[in-house]
């Protein structure tokens, strides 16, 4: 968000998810997309085999798309920025740049293209490990297709220059003019269903909904007047990571933790875990006992998205009901009744009859969801912005103009990760899921037919490697880096490249972010959980 909030002015999807079947040309990149986003993998295949969109994968792990794609480039996991900026130079050389749409629309061309100039092919090759060749292929191949999209997830955004890598591929896609195009775009892939949501509504420390600054004394007196308030706060709160390091610090004393599990989610395990049990107080709001509802004081059930009505925004900033199929279990209750019940208890009365009336309180203090009314949704979504009641919604962003006006181009130069293989910890760490399990597994491994499937946590190991390291697939490896250990079952496959390993982070029972380093983006603050350095032993 924060990356293509600077160069756009809005940090959404830009493009709906269909329009991908209009592309020329997709690149997808730090997304395994058949494993994390199966539908927006289905559309990148139907666009490839029925419409005839060639396919830029750019992947450190040999994911199920490489089968459909024209040009598969594989990185070094960190170079992102660097190869970026050899798809930039290589455009930019062969004058397939968009110049009448540069010059009109956007702003800071010749200062990223002073950057630039030193990325050229085997300049990035020496950083990235991408051939010349194949860099220049996928260059001319993006550069040419009219229009292209962007498609990226977490393989982008989870590094210490996450911010940048966004923001780089932002510079990729307006220099070739693909932005507020059909066909075009640049989308980020949402981790789960109502992310978009939870950040357009305020989820956020920094702003309140849609991205309204609360540094903003104006925006501050209209959520004041709406709210019956004088004391709403101006300065800007903590973010996650921040958060964690402040208990350490016995600055914060109490957490309320509502559907996050950051004792297998959150980097350095064994750091959350002592910051966790430095706080006075901990409230865990979910659906089952999490590994991090365990340490807390009070736990309140809330209800899972069957068991409620509401709103979900997905991807594509779609507003769309969510409706309530069964009755809540037991003693458990919808996520708002709990907030309002505490927040009454606490002094201040939230008196909401249903959640449609927290959606018209949403819309009178939200404009770009100031059209959106249950009524209009009932059928069918509505894609912010929506100004009106007499308004479509906006499928695609930026169409005549950028929301900050003109396109801002950042120039910006390769930094390595925080940490890099040495000869204590030769191999480079990388973690994800699998299709089968998601995220924490929370929900996921309740199941017996998805624990059937995927059973047991399996570190990915090149052939090379195993050879090196005197393995077969099924034997066990103490995994460990300058944070803690594992021991983990091996699968030797092509997938990773040599020097790198694959670990899954859904096991509790092997926690893959007990190795993972909390070295943090300055702007984001979003953890480096694709790169560091760590040790493989065989056990025995």
């Amino acid at each position: 968000m924060a990356g293509l909030a600077t160069a756009f002015g809005s940090g959404a999807m830009t493009n709906p998810i269909a329009d991908v079947l209009k592309s020329e040309a997709i690149l997808v990149t730090g997304s395994n997309a058949t494993e994390n986003h199966p539908i927006f993998a289905n559309y990148i295949k139907e666009a490839v085999l029925k419409k005839g969109a060639k396919l830029i994968v750019v992947d450190p792990r040999k994911i199920d798309l490489v089968d459909y794609a024209s040009i598969w480039l594989r990185p070094k996991p960190g170079t992102d920025v660097a190869w970026i900026n050899g798809l930039l130079h290589v455009i930019i050389k062969e004058n397939l740049h968009a110049s009448e749409y540069i010059k009109e629309r956007t702003e800071g061309f010749e200062e990223l293209k002073a950057c630039v100039e030193k990325y050229n092919p085997e300049y990035v090759s020496e950083i990235s490990g991408i051939a010349s060749s194949d860099l220049i292929n996928a260059a001319l191949t993006y550069g040419k297709a009219k229009p292209a999209s962007i498609m990226y997830a977490m393989g982008i955004t989870q590094h210490i220059t996450g911010t940048d890598n966004v923001k780089s591929l932002a510079n990729l896609a307006m220099l070739c003019g693909n932005v507020g195009v059909e066909g075009g775009g640049i989308n980020p892939l949402r981790g789960q269903n109502n992310v978009q949501g939870a950040c357009d509504l305020g989820a956020l420390p920094n702003v309140f909904t849609a991205y309204q600054p609360v540094t903003n004394n104006e925006i501050k007196q209209k959520f004041e007047k709406t709210w019956g308030v004088d004391s709403l706060q101006s300065t800007v709160g903590l973010t996650v990571t921040e958060m964690f390091n402040a208990a350490e610090e016995g600055k914060v004393k109490a957490m309320y933790i509502m559907g996050e599990n950051p004792l297998l989610s959150d980097p350095d395990v064994h750091h959350i875990e002592h910051c966790v049990k430095s706080l006075e107080f901990l409230v865990v709001q979910d659906i089952f006992l999490t590994e991090t509802a365990e340490y807390a004081d009070v736990v309140l059930p809330g209800v899972s998205f069957a068991e409620k009505d509401g709103t979900f925004t997905n991807s594509e900033r779609r507003v769309q009901r969510v409706r309530r199929a069964i009755q809540p279990r037991g003693d458990a209750r919808e996520d708002h009744w709990i907030i309002c019940e505490l927040s009454k208890r606490m002094g201040y009365h939230m008196n909401y009859g249903s959640p449609s009336e927290i959606m018209e309180e949403i819309r009178t203090v939200t404009p770009s969801y100031a059209g959106i009314t249950y009524e209009r949704i009932e059928k069918e979504g509505i894609p912010w912005p929506c100004p009106g009641e007499d308004h479509p919604g906006t499928p695609i962003l930026h169409l005549e103009r950028f929301a900050r006006g003109k396109g801002l181009f950042s120039a910006i130069d390769y930094k390595k990760p925080a940490e890099l293989p040495d000869k204590e910890y030769p191999f480079l760490l990388t973690t994800g899921r699998v299709l089968e399990h998601y995220h924490t597994g929370t929900m996921t491994r309740k199941g017996k037919g998805l624990n059937m499937l995927y059973p047991e946590l399996l570190a990915e190991i090149n052939p090379e490697d195993a050879v090196g390291l005197g393995i077969e697939s099924g034997d066990f490896v103490t995994v460990a880096s300058r944070r803690g250990d594992i021991k983990v079952k091996t699968i030797i496959s092509e997938r990773p490249d040599r020097g790198v390993i694959f670990v899954p982070f859904h096991f509790k029972e092997s926690p893959a972010n007990i190795l993972t380093i909390n070295a943090i983006d300055p702007i984001a603050k979003i953890p480096e959980y694709k790169v560091c350095a760590v040790r493989v032993e065989k056990v025995g």
